[in-house]
């Protein structure tokens, strides 16, 4: 019998674009470096992909390896009613229908935001799209998590999504209680508005439902010289291992608040290994956070 390995409670993965002509092959491609999860994502629609039909092709790709895809990505705008953002929506409810044809119970992506608007602004229209979607989820066993990223925006104004502050994760879970809502969480987006990552976990963990493996660089001596509104980016998203995060910190404290489920790697920001250089980033990325979790290899205490 194969024992169970505990260190898998917290896989490392990889996310993977489902608007991929062929995202099974690019699975099956990968999945020899090592990964033991992965996110597929869309981009706001589905681009015509059948659901059922890619299920099948994932599950295909991953046959006996220990590999679990750990949620379905929906990255777009379903507050807005422009047709694309129609259809971002659609992506949504059809993700979560079809979650568990892909063996995960879990959707995430972007709140959505009304354009233009200042945060609060946009509160109501999250009631209103994702009360019945929260709804919908829990009806099929499903938790929606939403990530932390600002997409550019900020309190006053933005395009995509309004749950990249704690402060609106507190207006937004007033609004929306609901269990099975949560976040989408990595510790980039908090060092992008100088925020310590680490406290953050202590304080949310029980919404933290999922984890994506992205880091950033704080350019201290930029900000010093020219500021955060400068000509000069103060700060550069990179790939786990080439940024300043304590990942290993950020796993014992996910461990220590019972967290169970995946941080899979969210590639193609890293100024340095991105193109030819993208996968050579993640498989550097993937050796790091297995060495930040406790090794790759477990052996069962013999007693």
């Amino acid at each position: 019998m194969t024992m169970p390995n505990p260190l898998l409670d917290i896989r490392i993965g990889t996310m993977v674009r489902a608007n991929l002509d062929d995202p099974a092959a690019y699975i099956k491609a990968i999945l020899p470096l090592g990964f033991e999860s992965i996110q597929p994502f869309f981009w706001q629609t589905l681009g015509g992909k059948d659901l059922p039909r890619l299920a099948g092709q994932i599950r295909e790709a991953i046959g006996d390896a220990d590999v679990v895809v750990s949620s379905l990505g929906v990255f777009g705008n379903p507050l807005e009613s422009g047709d694309v953002d129609r259809g971002v929506l659609h992506a949504w409810e059809t993700a979560i229908d079809h979650a568990h044809l892909f063996g995960t119970s879990m959707v995430s992506g972007f709140t959505g935001r009304l354009r233009g608007k200042p945060l609060p602004d946009s509160l109501p229209r999250f009631r209103e799209v994702w009360g019945p979607l929260a709804r919908r989820a829990a009806d099929k066993g499903v938790r929606i998590a939403f990530e932390n990223c600002a997409m550019d925006g900020n309190w006053a104004d933005g395009d995509w999504n309004i749950a990249h502050n704690p402060d609106a994760w507190e207006l937004m879970f007033n609004e929306l209680p609901d269990d099975n809502l949560g976040l989408e969480w990595e510790p980039c987006h908090q060092l992008v508005y100088l925020i310590d990552p680490i406290p953050q976990i202590r304080k949310w963990a029980p919404r933290i439902f999922h984890v994506h493996g992205k880091d950033a660089t704080v350019r201290w001596d930029v900000i010093r010289e020219h500021g955060v509104f400068g000509r000069l980016p103060f700060v550069q998203m990179r790939t786990p291992g080439f940024g300043d995060s304590d990942w290993t910190g950020v796993i014992s404290e996910l461990r220590l608040a019972g967290y169970k489920g995946a941080i899979d790697i969210e590639g193609w920001h890293d100024p340095v290994y991105r193109g030819d250089l993208e996968i050579t980033g993640q498989a550097r990325s993937l050796d790091y956070l297995k060495q930040c979790r406790g090794g790759a290899t477990y052996l069962p205490n013999p007693a």
